[in-house]
């Protein structure tokens, strides 16, 4: 199973003066926060089979991120800012699902479901904005393997 892990690009942000702060689930994307999910989302394209299942977190941001992938996919409220990695696995029948599965979500979810899935502390895989995460499951010697397929920011794409 291959599972694709791509964090919402940069968003307006929701600190500061509360009455004009945006409330968190709607906030948007930022100019720059357009360009990155423009310049991932044609990376991607071109690499996603057209099977893949894609799931989005219900927040503004992870949607216009999505959107530019210009690809049918379905908001699900497992995602949103406040799931864990237990929720986003159990989602994504990790690692049984037949398709790949492309998840648009939040820190620290991202990375503690890639922490998770490779053996890692919980701090110590950050998932930078607009960077996308591309995992493989196999079967080695009988044993179940977790393994990096590619990690891409949209700064070197």
């Amino acid at each position: 199973m291959d599972l694709i892990l791509w964090r919402h690009a940069e968003a307006e942000d929701g600190a500061g003066d509360e009455a004009q702060a945006p409330v968190d689930m709607d906030r948007s994307l930022t100019q720059r926060g357009e360009k990155q999910a423009l310049r991932m989302a044609a990376w991607l394209d071109r690499q996603l089979p057209e099977g893949a299942r894609i799931w989005v977190s219900p927040a503004r941001r992870c949607e216009q991120t999505a959107l530019a992938l210009g690809r049918k996919y379905k908001v699900r409220s497992e995602l949103a800012p406040d799931g864990s990695a237990a929720q986003l696995l159990e989602l994504v029948q990790w690692p049984v699902h037949k398709y790949p599965v492309l998840v648009i979500g939040h820190q620290p979810v991202l990375g503690q479901t890639i922490a998770q899935l490779l053996g890692l502390k919980e701090s110590e895989c950050a998932v930078k904005k607009g960077a996308l995460w591309w995992l493989r499951n196999r079967e080695r010697d009988g044993q179940s393997q977790t393994v990096i397929v590619t990690v891409q920011s949209p700064e070197v794409l």
